[in-house]
């Protein structure tokens, strides 16, 4: 688990993401979110955790999209990414273009279904399992 350090007393952020997947993996660490916003904390979901815990009771398929928290309330999928890309700094290549692509709740919804699909396809070439946390 990585914590990026943030000063205040911001709303709690947690994002639960496929730490096996190459794509996934580098976009959490290439994306920056602003300061003001806040303390993430990220979260390997093919590990044991209570956000995990919290998702599966919840019926959440890991499997299906990552997950985002800010403050109480959990958003999954294109709205998660679509979040993220609303409290992302606007700096560095990466940043911007994350912001271009996904500030729009529309075309990340439209986009997201590919991107997991392409996610779901590289596992299976690289050879690893689904997450499964609600088997």
């Amino acid at each position: 688990m990585v914590v990026i350090q943030r000063k205040g007393t911001q709303p709690q952020l947690r994002l639960v993401y496929d730490g096996e997947c190459p794509i996934c993996r580098r976009y959490v660490r290439w994306q920056r979110i602003r300061k003001e916003v806040g303390e993430l904390e990220l979260i390997d979901a093919r590990q044991d955790s209570k956000a995990r815990q919290e998702l599966t009771a919840q019926g959440i398929d890991l499997d299906e999209g990552f997950a985002l928290q800010v403050g109480e309330r959990w958003y999954y999928g294109g709205e998660a990414l679509h979040h993220l890309a609303l409290l992302g700094t606007r700096s560095g290549i990466f940043n911007r273009l994350m912001y271009r692509l996904f500030a729009s709740q529309k075309r990340t919804v439209m986009l997201y279904p590919l991107l997991r699909t392409c996610r779901n396809w590289l596992l299976r070439i690289i050879g690893k399992s689904r997450i499964g946390n609600l088997k």
